[in-house]
């Protein structure tokens, strides 16, 4: 064998291990990510935590106390490096962290994993309003009023509550407060708190997964243009006097839409099911056990009659005094089987495609 062949066989077999080697890494979780989230995802292992903090690091540990890479949860994603393609873990001790939390598009594959204890968990907290003013001196809108804002594909979180505390009275103008907004391609989160009184969750855009999942406010508190589905989720309504669950935002005959399956609706007021806040809204409830708070008729076309023709509302086999259907507005309808069926469980979301779980 000659010189050439020779280099040209050694740069051949490096290539192969090399490909050896990525294919093997990426098969255990420590190469390129695996596109899915799965429960892995969603766990930190305590007995292998690390300080030994780098661009390579895997979870970073958020610490009021200075005893982690970060005492705020804004510091620790501004350490996950950006188009990364590796899953990073954000392991957030017990604290109040007052402070408004941005996940960018350019950092994927990022969890939020909340430490508990007996008395103490994760809550990430503030109190911006939609007529509060920017740093540009124009109003934040209902948008930019999130106290956490979620846009990485895969994100994931679990054991955290997203808060904001301002309190909103039913048609209050710029009161909208969003606890939590995401643009994520794909997110799941699971047993986390979502809480807040106007629009608390920005469910904007996106297939998401909700499972397990306490979600509290007056108006509208689940809001959005979103495909998602809420799992076994606790839909806690505080209003005093009358108010509304969901609001979807569908303004074309797209795939979008919020399905609850399964869920607890309970709490204070006298609240809609549903108002159709763009033409085409959809939203369906399945299995859910209602309490009496919900409002005889059931849905609102918000104001505009023309909705009740395009808008999709419907109910499955839910239980309780609220899922009485004897006085529900007309245009909603009991779903059979058949038609809740794509509504049921994750297929809804294409979960076959990028869900562990």
């Amino acid at each position: 064998m000659g010189l050439s062949s020779r280099v040209v066989f050694l740069f051949v077999l490096v290539f192969l291990m090399w490909v050896q080697v990525d294919l093997a890494e990426g098969s255990n979780g420590h190469g390129v990510v695996r596109d899915y989230i799965s429960w892995e995802d969603l766990q930190v292992d305590e007995q292998r935590l690390t300080l030994k903090s780098n661009n390579e690091v895997r979870v970073i540990i958020v610490d009021q106390n200075g005893k982690g890479h970060s005492k705020t949860v804004q510091g620790a994603v501004d350490l996950v490096p950006d188009n990364n393609r590796k899953r990073v873990k954000i392991y957030i001790y017990p604290g109040i962290y007052r402070e408004k939390v941005f996940v960018p598009v350019t950092k994927p594959y990022v969890s939020f994993i909340g430490k508990r204890n007996r008395t103490e968990s994760a809550v990430i907290t503030w109190n911006s309003k939609s007529s509060d003013k920017g740093p540009n001196g124009q109003a934040l809108g209902t948008y930019d009023s999130a106290t956490v804002a979620v846009d990485s594909n895969y994100f994931c979180a679990t054991e955290v509550t997203f808060e904001n505390t301002v309190v909103a009275a039913p048609g209050g103008k710029g009161m909208q407060a969003v606890a939590l907004r995401v643009n994520s391609e794909r997110a799941v989160f699971y047993r986390v708190r979502i809480k807040g009184t106007q629009d608390t969750l920005l469910d904007n855009e996106g297939k998401h997964y909700f499972l397990k999942c306490r979600i509290q406010g007056k108006v509208d508190f689940i809001c959005g243009n979103a495909k998602s589905l809420f799992e076994k989720c606790r839909l806690q309504s505080i209003a005093e006097n009358y108010g509304a669950i969901a609001a979807h935002h569908r303004d074309k005959p797209d795939d979008s839409g919020f399905s609850f399956v399964g869920c607890s609706i309970r709490g204070t007021g006298s609240v809609y099911l549903g108002r159709a806040w763009g033409k085409y809204s959809r939203i369906i409830y399945s299995n859910c056990n209602m309490d009496g708070i919900i409002n005889p008729e059931g849905w609102s076309e918000f104001n505009h009659p023309e909705r009740r023709k395009t808008a999709v509302f419907g109910e499955y086999q839910c239980k309780g005094r609220g899922a009485d259907r004897r006085h529900r507005v007309p245009w909603s309808k009991s779903f059979s089987y058949q038609e809740a069926r794509p509504f049921l469980d994750k297929s809804f979301i294409d979960g076959d495609q990028w869900l562990r779980l």
